[in-house]
């Protein structure tokens, strides 16, 4: 396939239309190159670990629910610390996250698989095995999301993202056969050690990165600061807001295809495995095509009508399933849900990537990636008790219905067009020489900011202001309030807070290349001599805590 970019122009300002670039083009930088395909080779292994392990489960237990619990042990940790992952990735060395993770993962895959080998292997003991792998992935993926936009550069991020889950999906095509293939061969601790050793490559290709460090003044967000710092930028920006429904909606709806698959291969087109695993391969194949036309689909699509199709396509193809009597028919249907769902998820993920400035990308991502998962799981198990109760067809017609919901509801949280806002640092700040001794955990510090406006600026004033409290909350603001001067109407303040000095620095080091038109529009307002006046206060208690008023002398409560 030919390699080619196509650069577009800025068309206002801050705002830069996403350049386009065909999906291999991120193929052309070393590191990226590098460590894609020894994450391939992981994901191979990951893949086959998963076939022998649900292998082995059955062999070892007649229990159906324990069975099933393997795939929930991998999946669960993804779901429950995703949010702790971000927030790590935003904070340290990305690089050493993953090295961190995937040593996690081999020492877990090597625990696993001496045990298979001497026959110590319990049910408890294999969900323990395979709950640990599943973290070191819940660790693992938003450092490595995340770094994507450390690997390429902008023009390729799109493309980039896409060619992850081309990988991804490779893998899946082909993984569960060739991790069949060797379990039965030479059994599931066979399966185990080839995922030991597919860890190696991608370690060896971390250890020789080096990435540049981002110079930072301040020192690192605790924990629990950082994971409410995610939560908060993520709910004041209306780009993310727009993603998360949608990839909600897209994920319980789409969740029936493969949750079902397994009983509509042996119930619907009368199949055994052979045929289940044809049609999983149907959909990998189709997922692979999604991929390599997902570039050109965006040059002549906008991002809400790519997700309009996926949506549509998928509720096509269970409708499909629902009603074919023919293996074939089903996998041609399987083919178009596989495009969709590349298409839409490598979507979603690149609007969060180009709509959040790296300081927060990484817990952006795992945000999404919660909530996605949790639509998912959450859909799996709702069309699985739909299908017990009303039949297999049924429940996928009903899946159906809620794709077109998805639609639907798109007239409400329209994607973005697909374009990057410029999220670079706007570096016009610089701390202030304070004359009041204070160390960088002093505070409350309360800011006040006075503009003179003219009555006729009113409304452009008061629109300006709606998104400049959107902004200063979304980068850690609080108590955010515009108050009028009642002797001088012509007077108006802006007043938050922040808890520390640090964070008062921490809040405005945040502010992009994208926010600076508001700021300078603001600016251009105000009609007083000089510039804007800022006063940063530390907030004092005059009175003790506890005390209402001073008292000249005790008072006796028993009169």
């Amino acid at each position: 396939m030919r390699i080619y970019c196509r650069w577009r122009a800025i068309t206002k300002a801050g705002e830069i239309v996403a350049y386009t670039s065909s999906t291999l083009a991120p193929l052309r930088h070393d590191t990226y190159r590098t460590i894609w395909f020894a994450s391939l080779s992981s994901n191979f292994g990951g893949l086959i670990q998963a076939v022998g392990a649900a292998w082995m489960m059955t062999t070892i237990t007649a229990s159906e629910d324990m069975v099933a619990l393997v795939q929930t042990s991998t999946a669960l940790p993804i779901m429950l610390f995703s949010l702790i992952s971000g927030a790590l990735a935003d904070n340290y060395d990305r690089r050493r996250v993953m090295l961190t993770a995937q040593c996690m993962m081999l020492t877990a895959s090597a625990l696993l698989t001496a045990s298979a080998l001497l026959g110590w292997i319990t049910p408890w003991l294999l969900l323990f095995f395979t709950f640990l792998i599943g973290c070191g992935t819940a660790l693992n993926n938003p450092s490595w999301q995340a770094s994507v936009g450390d690997m390429v550069p902008r023009a390729d991020l799109p493309a980039a993202v896409t060619l992850n889950s081309m990988g991804f999906n490779i893998t899946r095509s082909v993984g569960p056969a060739i991790g069949g293939v060797i379990v039965a061969a030479a059994g599931a601790a066979a399966a185990f050690a080839v995922n030991t050793l597919s860890y190696l490559a991608l370690i060896y290709a971390l250890l020789r990165w080096r990435p540049a460090a981002p110079v930072s003044t301040l020192p690192r967000e605790a924990l629990g600061s950082a994971i409410f710092a995610g939560l908060r930028y993520v709910s004041m920006s209306p780009n993310l807001e727009k993603v998360l429904v949608r990839g909600l909606l897209f994920g319980i709806g789409a969740s029936s295809i493969l949750a079902l698959l397994p009983v509509v291969a042996l119930d619907l087109v009368a199949g055994g495995p052979l045929t289940y695993g044809f049609m999983l391969g149907a959909f990998g194949i189709g997922a692979i095509g999604g991929a390599v036309l997902n570039a050109r689909l965006r040059e002549v699509l906008s991002s809400e009508m790519i997700i309009r199709l996926s949506f549509a396509g998928f509720a096509l193809s269970a409708v499909i399933a629902a009603f074919s009597p023919s293996a074939v028919l089903t996998s041609a249907g399987l083919l178009v849900s596989g495009a969709c769902w590349v298409s839409a998820l490598s979507l979603f993920n690149t609007i969060v990537q180009l709509s959040t400035p790296r300081w927060v990308v990484g817990r952006a991502l795992s945000l999404y990636q919660t909530v996605t998962f949790g639509g998912i799981a959450g859909g799996s198990w709702l069309w699985g008790i739909a299908a017990d109760r009303y039949g297999v067809a049924d429940a996928l017609l009903m899946s159906s219905v809620v794709m077109l919901l998805g639609i639907a509801i798109g007239l409400r949280f329209s994607m973005p067009a697909f374009a990057s806002l410029n999220l670079d640092p706007l570096n016009r700040f610089t701390e202030p020489a304070l004359s009041l001794d204070i160390t960088p955990r002093s505070g409350p510090i309360v800011i006040q900011v006075d503009y003179e406006i003219a009555d006729e600026d009113l409304a452009e004033f008061m629109e300006l202001m709606g998104e400049r409290r959107r902004i200063r909350i979304r980068d850690g603001a609080r108590n955010w309030a515009l108050m009028r001067d009642l002797e001088n109407p012509s007077l108006w303040t802006e007043t938050y807070h922040t808890p520390t000095w640090v964070e008062y620095i921490r809040h405005n080091q945040r502010r992009t290349q994208a926010d600076a038109e508001n700021t300078d529009r603001l600016r251009a307002l105000h009609r007083g001599e000089g510039p804007l006046h800022v006063h940063r206060m530390i907030e004092r208690q005059a009175i003790p805590p506890g005390d209402d008023v001073f008292h000249k002398a005790p008072i006796d409560l028993h009169h």
